[in-house]
């Protein structure tokens, strides 16, 4: 009896469905991942436990009284005594690492304190407790530093803040300091900020900066050196204009230099960073309510009393609102050689920018008037630009000539051209030079320096 052979469709035979790769195994379920034991502490919580416990053997009143360099020793061999005593494993280099974090926040600023001993950097900014930048020849880069937490940063904050007199908490979340060298600090407190306290430190320079310093670092030429020089000693009224972080207070600092030592110079300021070298200076600082939003002492109250302090010249470290007023006034009252400075983009939005302020002071006064006051007072407009290769430099030097109807005439004595950027990076230029008589040519004369003003401009040509 004949079998039939079975088919499968269009598979084909048996013999063909048989000679087909066995499927593959089925992969193993993955191990399951080692749970940590909760009876095990982190590296992290060891250390911290660490320094609490170094923290509270250590007796406040004898700390206050070393200098860091005789601390750092004596804590290092507390580490390693507490260490020894609970059996954690550390090598000298992190007992020496830990040692110098737990005196940074003892005397100091915490992991702050190697960036503001670090004379390469300007400016940090830090932004939460695990991100800070830092600015190092007008670049900015990624700071290998970062707090343990929130609360760290805020406790820094707090001790700027109260080293001068202030307070940074929720209910005054935003502040201006100093530290003790002088350096500028900007703190912002949530809940205004979003990602943690906000910290911005403008780094006070331990070298003064000259004229010749300046042009030795390219941020002008010595024939623009010399103008400003005779500028400042012919007593002109100055504004210094700029964007932040341009280089204003720096020029500010040169051009003071030149003026005499028997003169009596009133600085106003929000915070203190002017490095005047004559003997006779009078430094005011603004002061900010109290709890009760009482006691607020702002920049406008101080020019108006510096005008009864028999000032020689007034410099207002920045101007910014109503008190632009005060300060044409004070220009224009005898104080011959008085300086500021002014955030904005150019000498001619710096003249719009003064007639905006005074505005804001609620004068009531016609924008004519207004205008009038200043062709009155200022006489020289100086603009300093950080630009894209890093460097500051003085783009433009501008005399305030007079008015033509209701425009205030301006006349570029100096103007910084690019003509293109170097191999090594830095970009190259050259100035442009207007040879026509100034406005306060009488003043030239009157100081007998017609022949210093003939040859810086012959040589800048």
């Amino acid at each position: 009896m004949r079998m039939s052979v079975p088919t499968f469709g269009r598979r084909g035979t048996v013999g063909e469905v048989m000679s087909e790769a066995p499927p593959p195994p089925l992969a193993p379920p993955p191990a399951p991942e080692p749970q940590p034991d909760p009876n095990v502490k982190s590296h992290d919580a060891i250390i911290s436990d660490l320094r609490a416990a170094c923290l509270a053997k250590l007796d406040p009143s004898a700390i206050s009284n070393l200098p860091a360099e005789a601390l750092v020793p004596q804590v290092e061999m507390l580490i390693s005594e507490i260490a020894n005593e609970r059996r954690i494993q550390l090598n000298a280099r992190e007992q020496r690492q830990i040692a110098a974090e737990l005196v940074d926040d003892m005397l100091g600023l915490g992991p702050l304190e190697p960036l503001l001993e670090d004379e390469t950097i300007n400016d940090i900014m830090v932004n939460g407790p695990n991100l800070t930048f830092v600015e190092r020849r007008g670049k900015v880069y990624v700071a290998p530093i970062r707090f343990r937490d929130t609360a760290h940063l805020v406790n820094v904050c707090q001790r700027i803040a109260a080293a001068v007199g202030r307070r940074v908490d929720e209910s005054s979340p935003m502040v201006d300091a100093r530290l003790k060298d002088g350096s500028r600090v900007n703190i912002v407190l949530p809940p205004l900020a979003l990602d943690g306290p906000y910290v911005s430190i403008r780094k006070f320079g331990k070298k003064t900066i000259d004229f010749n310093k300046l042009v030795e670092f390219g941020a002008m030429t010595k024939p623009v050196q010399r103008v400003l020089e005779i500028c400042a000693q012919i007593r002109l009224n100055v504004i210094i204009s700029g964007g932040t972080g341009s280089g204003k207070t720096t020029l500010l600092n040169a051009m003071s230099r030149l003026i005499d030592n028997g003169e009596r110079i009133v600085t106003i300021e929000d915070a203190a960073e002017l490095q005047l070298q004559q003997p006779h200076v009078v430094r005011l600082e603004t002061r900010p309510s109290n709890l009760e939003g009482k006691g607020e002492i702002n920049q406008r109250d101080l020019v108006r009393n510096a005008l009864r302090m028999r000032p020689d010249r007034v410099i207002i470290g920045e101007v910014r609102g109503g008190e632009a007023f005060d300060m044409l006034q004070a220009m224009n009252t005898g104080h011959d050689g008085s300086m500021s400075t002014i955030h904005s983009n150019n000498t001619r939005d710096a003249v719009i920018r003064i007639e905006n302020m005074v505005q804001m002071g609620s004068m009531g006064l016609p924008l004519s008037a207004i205008r009038t006051q200043i062709v009155s007072a200022v006489d020289l407009i100086v603009q300093v630009e950080r630009q894209r290769d890093g460097g500051r430099r003085v783009t433009q030097v501008t005399e305030v000539c007079g008015m033509e109807g209701d425009i205030v005439l301006l006349n570029d004595i100096f103007k910084f051209h690019i003509d293109g950027e170097g191999s090594d990076g830095r970009l190259r230029g050259h100035y442009k030079t207007v040879h026509a008589r100034p406005a306060f040519q009488s003043r030239i004369t009157y100081f007998g320096l017609d022949r210093a003003w003939s040859t810086a401009m012959e040589e800048a040509s």
